[in-house]
Order: C-alpha cells, then structure tokens, then sequence
C-alpha cells in the first residue's frame, strides 16, 4: 500500500511504518491517515490510538481511517458476512481460499461505526463522522 501511495503522492507526503501501539512521530501533521490496520488491535488500544492521533495532529487536521467494522446488530455482521463471501466467490475464490479467509478473519476486532465514532469525541475530535460504508468497510473521519 506504501508503494502505491507513494506512486500516487510522490514526495508531496511523508510515509512512516511504526506499530500502532508505539508512540507516534512528532508532528504536528496536517493528516494521519490508516486502512485496514486499526481492527487488529484491542479495543483499549484503538481508543488510546485515536487520542494520540488527536494530539498528534495540527489544528484543522484530519484524520481517516479506511477500516473493517461490525455490523449494528449480529444479524448485520451475518449479513456482512454473507456479502463478503458472496463478493469474493464472484471474483474467483474457491472454497479453500475462503476458508481461509474465513479463520484470517477470527483475529479481527471489529467495532461498529457508532462505537468508532462515539471514540473519535472521546479523543476530542470534531466533525466525526462516517464517510462511507459499504457492508463490512467503511471510511471513518474526523478533524482536530
């Protein structure tokens, strides 16, 4: 993912690789930016991230977080669910590949929209808000 965003923004942006439960650079920065990391990591720590991503950033600054998120109730995440595999078995994935996705996936640590969003003003962010959403996916944003 680095290799295509720096494909895309050259050396118009800065690129860090760290563990999101370590300190993060000295900013300020204008925008943080994460897709399909956060929901690795324990609930606690994902709050602890998003306030230091808040501190991390300008005034005005923007974070985004391009994410997996659970369903609202455990009849939309079976339905999520559903639609994933539905997707993917259009794309070409046999059983095997399924599969394993399917055990890839128990590792994940899912959170609503609502829970990521109720977070994001925890850690003092405003205009919290959900860009998108698409089934499982969804583009969460908010600025400091």
């Amino acid at each position: 993912m680095l290799d295509q965003a720096r494909a895309r923004l050259g050396e118009r942006a800065r690129y860090l690789v760290g563990d999101l439960t370590a300190p993060l650079p000295v900013g300020p920065w204008d925008a943080i930016v994460s897709a399909l990391a956060i929901h690795h990591l324990a609930d606690h720590d994902k709050a602890d991230l998003f306030a230091r991503v808040r501190d991390a950033l300008a005034p005005g600054g923007v974070f985004v977080n391009a994410e997996q998120v659970a369903g609202a109730t455990p009849a939309l995440e079976d339905y999520n669910l559903r639609r994933h595999e539905l997707a993917a078995r259009e794309l070409g994935t046999d059983d095997a590949e399924w599969e394993a996705a399917v055990e890839r996936m128990r590792h994940d640590r899912k959170m609503t929209v609502r829970w990521h969003l109720a977070r994001f003003r925890e850690a003092g962010f405003s205009d919290a808000d959900c860009l998108f959403k698409e089934h499982s996916f969804a583009v969460l944003a908010a600025r400091a």
